[in-house]
Order: structure tokens, then C-alpha cells, then sequence
């Protein structure tokens, strides 16, 4: 009952149009007047000490150097290298998003940013050499929301700080889940285009050429790499990373690319602090319905309700993904990790199921919601961008979807694909 009361309370709330943040506070009120004991000074609280946590400031730090990256020329040269390498081969083109969504996954950890600076740059070329609109948008939303998975990721941080779960395991954890979806991606492109000859191929880069793309890339790949060798070896911590990072990229845009202008560099600060306000205050209003969430025993009620499937881990861990799924059509992602966290975890950990493991899949299917209609966020995103009708963007994303179901289901029945590769990191 006490389930019924939060969801019809916060679904309310977002049907009647109001702000994510406010819903998420609205349902916390509405648990507490159900537990008999609301307190305005208690959410208050909550909504400060929520946000009041070291490991926060990685968020900030972290959009501020996706905002830096792209007007410091980082994302395009990240595109200009994986033309020069992949961009003459049949449906080469797509193998270039696919190839960017990993690399520049790795750079900012936001699938909002990562769609709209694909579909900027490479639709364009995509539809001069006569790719299908349709399916290359699809390709191209779908290839975005790998930036949550591949470290460093924002919903990995808001993960581990509301599940105390080890952040760095977690963004270790998200390397080899990442790249397999990548690989997903790539062979169902392989598949819609084996027989597609009606495209323009770009011309093979020379020798030289590609010297050249990679040279001037390797500032932007540089990046990943100190990030994940700086966790693997201890040298600083998620947070530092973030600093670290926004650092790199503000030093590469200045001094090397010399792109970063005083202009772009103060555009890129009022975006990331716009972007960061609106993050932050729903992570702060969802501390207060997280906190009711725990004092209700949600979790609780949830295992209850699950019976006997707690005693199967795997059939467990199915529904529990199929779930977030379902949830994603109708939440965004943040309020997503915030609100269903607190839920779950405690259920997972109760069944024995590794809660790295689980974070990593967590994230990956909360994920997919960005993908799924009514709210599909990267699906408004990439149509948007690239002027075409939100239908268009959805049905052409249905193979690549199922793809990335795919995935899923495979780390479901084969746990070891993503702990193995851990052991090995951490």
C-alpha cells in the first residue's frame, strides 16, 4: 500500500506538469503524512544534507569538462580521427558513431551531451552520402546513451554515493559493459547496411593522413586514460578525477588546440552551472523522498511482494531490470537512479547479488528509458538537432534498442562478462 501511495503521488504530480524536483519532494510529503508524522523542517534537512556530500562535487566538475570539451575542439577531432580510420569501409559512417559514442563516452559521461554533438556533426555527412535518415538517427541516439555506462559517469556517482557503493569499482565495472554495447551496436548496423549499396563511401584517409587525425586526437584520448589509469593506481579519487578532468580539458582547449576562446570558455561556465543548478536540486529533492523511502520500509515491502523469485537471483535480477525498463518510459533519468536506488539495492543485497554488478546494470537499463517513448529524452534530443519528427527518431531506434536489450539479458545469464573484466581492473 505504502508502494501504491508514493507512485500515485509522484505520477500525479508529473502528469499535472509539475517541475521533476517539486514531484520528487511532493511524493516524499506525501509518505510522511502517510506515516503520520510530516515536518517541513525534516525535508529541509534532508535537502541540505543530501547534497552536502564531498563526493557531489564530482557532478559539477564533471559537466564542466563535457561543456569545455566540445567548444575546445576535443569532440571534433574525436570524430575527425574516426573518419580517417573507419570512414571509407561500407557504412562506414556508422561505425564512426559507434566509435565516437565510445570515445567520447569516455570524456563527458552524458548521454544528452554525446547525442546532440553526434547529431551535429555526423548526420549531416550521413545524409549527404545517402545513409537512411531514419536509421542513422536511430544509430546515433542509441549510440549515446553509452555514456552513462563507460566511466566517468554521472549516474554511477549518484549510484554509488546513494547505495554507498564503491565509485570507483563501479566506473571500472562500466568499462567492459560499454564497449560490449558498442560492439552490439556495430554488428546490427553491419546487418541493416550488408546489402545497401546505393552510398557514397568516404575516401580512404593516406598513410600520412592518418597520422595526422590521430595526432591531433591524442590530446582528447589522453583524457580516459588518466582518468582510469588515476583510479586503477589510487593516484585520486572519483572526485579528483573530475577535477582532473576539467582541468585537461580547459589546459588541451587553451594551450594546444587553442579553440577555447575567453567567450567560449564563459559560455561554457553559465551552461555547465544552468545544467548543474537543475541536476543538483533534484538530487537534493529526491534525498528527502529517499530518506521516506527508508523510514517506510519500501524495500521491504518490495521483497515482500516478490516472495519466492528473492530466492533466484537471476530471476531476481530479470524482473528488477524489466521494472526499470517499464519505469524509464514515464521518469527521466536522474530522478530515476534517485527514486529507484534506495528500492532496489537493499532487495538485490538481501538476495545475495553483488551490488557493483548490480549498479552497473541498473544504470544500464535506466538508461534505456532515455531511449523509450512517451519521455525518451535523447530520442527529443537527437530530433531536435537534427530537425526530424520524434517518430522518425523512435522507430529508427528500434533495432539498436533491441540490441541493447540483448545486452542486458546477456550480462543477466552471464554475471562473470562484467565481474570477471573487474577482477582484472580492480
Amino acid at each position: 500500500m505504502t508502494i501504491l501511495i508514493f507512485l500515485a503521488a509522484l505520477l500525479a504530480a508529473i502528469a499535472m506538469g509539475v517541475p521533476i524536483a517539486l514531484a520528487l519532494l511532493t511524493s516524499g510529503i506525501a509518505l510522511m503524512v502517510d506515516q503520520d508524522f510530516f515536518n517541513t523542517q525534516i525535508a529541509a534537512t534532508n535537502m541540505i544534507n543530501g547534497v552536502d556530500n564531498f563526493i557531489f562535487i564530482a557532478i559539477p566538475f564533471f559537466i564542466l569538462a563535457g561543456e569545455l570539451m566540445n567548444a575546445g575542439g576535443l569532440s571534433r577531432r574525436i570524430v575527425n580521427m574516426s573518419l580517417a580510420l573507419v570512414g571509407h569501409v561500407r557504412g562506414g559512417l556508422g561505425y564512426v558513431v559507434v566509435l565516437v559514442s565510445c570515445l567520447m563516452a569516455s570524456l563527458s559521461g552524458s548521454a544528452i551531451a554525446d547525442s546532440a554533438a553526434m547529431a551535429a556533426l555526423l548526420l549531416p555527412m550521413m545524409r549527404s552520402a545517402g545513409y537512411s535518415v531514419k536509421r542513422s538517427v536511430g544509430l546515433i541516439a542509441a549510440g549515446g546513451i553509452v555514456a552513462p555506462i563507460i566511466p566517468p559517469s554521472i549516474g554511477l556517482i549518484m549510484f554509488g554515493v546513494i547505495g554507498n557503493v564503491s565509485i570507483t569499482k563501479l566506473f571500472l565495472a562500466g568499462i567492459f559493459p560499454g564497449l560490449l554495447l558498442c560492439v552490439a551496436l556495430a554488428i546490427v548496423w553491419w546487418v541493416l547496411n550488408r546489402k545497401q549499396a546505393d552510398t557514397t563511401l568516404q575516401p580512404r584517409a593516406s598513410r600520412r593522413e592518418i597520422m595526422r587525425a590521430v595526432g591531433d586526437g591524442v590530446w582528447a584520448l589522453g583524457l580516459p586514460v588518466i582518468i582510469v589509469g588515476g583510479l586503477r593506481l589510487s593516484i585520486f579519487t572519483p572526485t579528483e578525477s573530475a577535477v582532473v578532468a576539467a582541468f585537461y580539458a580547459f589546459f588541451v582547449g587553451v594551450f594546444v588546440y587553442r579553440e577555447l576562446t575567453p567567450g567560449k570558455i564563459y559560455r561554457a561556465l553559465v551552461s555547465a552551472a544552468h545544467t548543474n543548478g537543475v541536476v543538483m536540486f533534484i538530487v537534493a529533492a529526491a534525498f528527502v523522498s529517499a530518506w521516506m523511502i527508508t523510514i517506510a520500509d519500501l524495500p521491504g515491502e518490495l521483497e515482500g511482494l516478490l516472495g519466492s523469485v528473492s530466492d533466484h537471483p537471476m530471476v531476481l535480477m530479470a524482473f528488477m531490470m524489466l521494472l526499470t525498463i517499464l519505469i524509464g518510459t514515464a521518469l527521466d533519468f536522474t530522478p530515476m537512479v534517485l527514486i529507484l536506488t534506495p528500492i532496489m539495492l537493499p532487495v538485490a543485497r538481501s538476495a545475495g547479488i553483488d551490488p557493483v554488478y548490480f549498479g552497473v546494470l541498473f544504470i544500464l537499463c535506466v538508461s534505456i528509458g532515455l531511449l523509450t517513448p512517451p519521455v525518451g529524452n535523447v530520442i527529443n534530443v537527437v530530433s531536435s538537432v537534427s530537425r526530424r519528427p520524434f517518430e522518425e527518431v523512435a522507430t529508427g531506434v528500434i533495432p539498436f534498442l533491441m540490441a541493447e536489450i540483448a545486452v542486458v539479458i546477456l550480462l543477466i545469464l552471464f554475471p562473470e562478462l562484467l565481474l570477471t573484466p573487474l577482477s582484472w581492473w580492480y
